[in-house]
């Protein structure tokens, strides 16, 4: 019998994970549990810092932490070297990120730099960065998704989140959906170039996106039932990231398109939204149910056509054709060459996406 040799595998999982209602107040005591620490820096945007980043500013001064905060605005350079900065300064235990998808990453990138640990405190369900060990910091040396740390815990407020437009939910959802296809092209790559898989990591970002598209009706609703599923589901997307040590079973050929879109507009529509449309299409090449990943999507209430990310149809095209050479590492159902211009508007066409 031959003994295959494997290579060390690194998981890094959050400790603790805390979601519910009306919990923010109570962030003080849940940090408390987590062991010594003394120093708490908390990160929020100048909105998110009214609804949310104070409360738990003023829960973490009343069990007696030494606090610090900082708003950061929309530059991301400028933001991440302001966190930096900030914590060679005050040199905090923890930072506590309390915002959206933008300002979590920014915190993340800045503590995975300087080596503090991180909370991650949700304002939002926008996309599956709350939990998972990723960064997406576009303008940051014009790169897409950087590899940092995951957070050591969560605590989602299901009212806070309630609160913030439902656009943003739908996004999150479009992200989860992606898993149909982002896992779909991890075993592609698997079976074609030999990379690493990991059936418990896929299967966990599958059974993510499978509750999402078993609970439309609830999540449509808006309800605190409905959003705890996405909630729930994101952060298992990003425990699904750290068991793989890679983003892979949560990005695929659909996020490559995204990525490109990012490229060739400016802001047109949110990451889970491009997400969810390249998802429709690479379900067409994969050939899955890509009418059933539409029709979820639509009663969701996400895009699922160019006019509806309010992007023109040649830039989808164009876009498509791009996708391949995002990550030219990362093996995908769009292959090496990726897709002609003409292979890439049938496609767009074929599924209704233009």
């Amino acid at each position: 019998m031959v003994e295959k040799n494997f290579q060390a595998h690194f998981m890094e999982l959050p400790r603790k994970v805390v979601v519910g209602e009306n919990i923010l107040s109570n962030a003080g005591k849940f940090c408390k549990s987590l062991g010594s620490f003394s120093r708490m820096l908390v990160v929020s945007g100048p909105r998110t810092w009214t609804v949310a980043g104070r409360i738990v500013y003023d829960s973490l001064v009343d069990v007696g932490f030494n606090v610090e905060y900082l708003t950061v605005g929309m530059n991301i350079d400028e933001a991440v070297k302001l966190v930096e900065a900030k914590i060679s300064e005050f040199n905090p235990n923890i930072v506590f990120a309390v915002g959206g998808g933008r300002v979590i990453d920014i915190a993340k990138y800045a503590s995975f730099r300087r080596g503090i640990p991180f909370i991650s405190v949700p304002t939002s369900a926008s996309h599956d960065g709350i939990a998972s060990p990723q960064a997406s910091l576009k303008s940051v040396g014009n790169i897409v998704s950087v590899k940092t740390h995951a957070p050591i815990a969560i605590i989602a407020d299901v009212n806070v989140i309630l609160n913030s437009p439902y656009k943003l939910t739908a996004s999150g959802c479009g992200d989860i959906i992606a898993k149909f296809t982002a896992v779909r092209d991890w075993m592609l790559a698997h079976n074609i170039k030999n990379e690493y898989y990991g059936d418990y990591a896929a299967n966990l970002a599958l059974m993510s996106a499978k509750l999402v598209a078993k609970n439309v009706e609830l999540i449509r609703e808006n309800s605190v039932e409905g959003l705890r599923v996405v909630v729930e589901a994101l952060i298992s997307c990003g425990v699904a990231m750290s068991i793989a040590g890679s983003s892979r079973p949560c990005s695929g050929s659909e996020h490559l398109f995204s990525h490109a879109l990012d490229i060739l507009t400016k802001n047109r529509a949110l990451h889970g939204e491009q997400c969810g449309v390249g998802t429709i299409m690479m379900a067409y090449l994969h050939r899955i149910n890509w009418r059933k990943i539409r029709s979820i999507l639509r009663k969701i209430g996400s895009p699922v056509t160019a006019e509806e990310l309010n992007i023109e149809p040649e830039i989808v095209v164009k876009a498509l054709t791009l996708a391949h050479k995002i990550n030219p590492q990362r093996y995908t159902i769009l292959g090496e060459n990726g897709l002609t211009e003409e292979a890439a508007k049938n496609l767009a066409k074929n599924t209704g996406v233009i």
